[in-house]
């Protein structure tokens, strides 16, 4: 027939080698696994999930999620990280970084259980400050600085930290150095350097602890640092 340019199975085939490099577009890379202790794995956007080794890509839309007594370290292509620990999960809901284009910077990173340490890199440090955010189930974590800790622990954060098994209901944020600012729907706080935070009630603005609350922040079993390229397992 004129005008056919391939055989039904030719035309499938032509058809599935597009569709999965149009999933591998999307599938856009932010970064990579550079330190890891214990399992880590990631549940896709198309929801499939891979575990993760050390140097392994993460994406846009993925849900990173550590077992009981792992922790692993994410940098992203900004330079910025997270290092996730024990029993937590994490989903990057969105990443825009052009090196050209300071003022489209954007991050933003759900914190759905357990705890991070969030490092700055180039967002949220050049163009707009507003560009990274850590939200969590009440709060929005904004950063103004460059290090610190967050915890959600709304439905209890057992195992993710020796102590926070007995911490009381609640979003909790410890900055390590300079600023970060704390939101729920109620108002907002600044923390500086030293300072704790705790947001427990969505309607309420967060407070400001006169000290730690028994965060039980262990050291990280590495040396936060920075490593590169790609591995993955498909789990069967």
């Amino acid at each position: 027939m004129k005008g056919r340019v391939c055989s039904h199975s030719g035309c499938w085939a032509l058809g599935l080698l597009f569709a999965l490099w149009g999933a591998a577009v999307w599938a856009q890379t932010v970064g990579s696994v550079v330190q890891l202790k214990g399992t880590l794995s990631a549940q896709r956007a198309d929801g499939t999930t891979r575990i993760l080794l050390q140097k392994a890509a993460v994406a846009l839309g993925d849900t990173l999620t550590t077992q009981k007594d792992s922790f692993a370290q994410i940098n992203f292509t900004d330079g910025s990280s997270a290092t996730l620990r024990p029993n937590t999960t994490m989903k990057i809901d969105q990443y825009q970084f052009d090196i050209k284009k300071p003022q489209e910077d954007s991050v933003t990173v759900r914190l759905l259980k357990g705890g991070m340490r969030s490092v700055t890199g180039l967002i949220g440090k050049r163009g707009n400050q507003d560009s990274y955010k850590v939200q969590t189930s009440i709060a929005t974590i904004g950063i103004r600085g460059s290090a610190g800790d967050t915890l959600e622990c709304m439905e209890g954060c057992e195992g993710t930290t020796s102590k926070s098994g007995g911490l009381a209901r609640g979003v909790y944020h410890v900055t390590h150095t300079d600023l970060y600012i704390m939101a729920t729907q109620g108002g907002s706080i600044l923390l500086a350097a030293g300072q704790f935070g705790l947001a427990n009630d969505p309607n309420k603005p967060p407070v400001r602890l006169p000290g730690d609350p028994g965060l039980g922040l262990d050291p990280f079993p590495f040396a936060l640092g920075s490593v590169d390229p790609v591995q993955e397992c498909v789990v069967q």
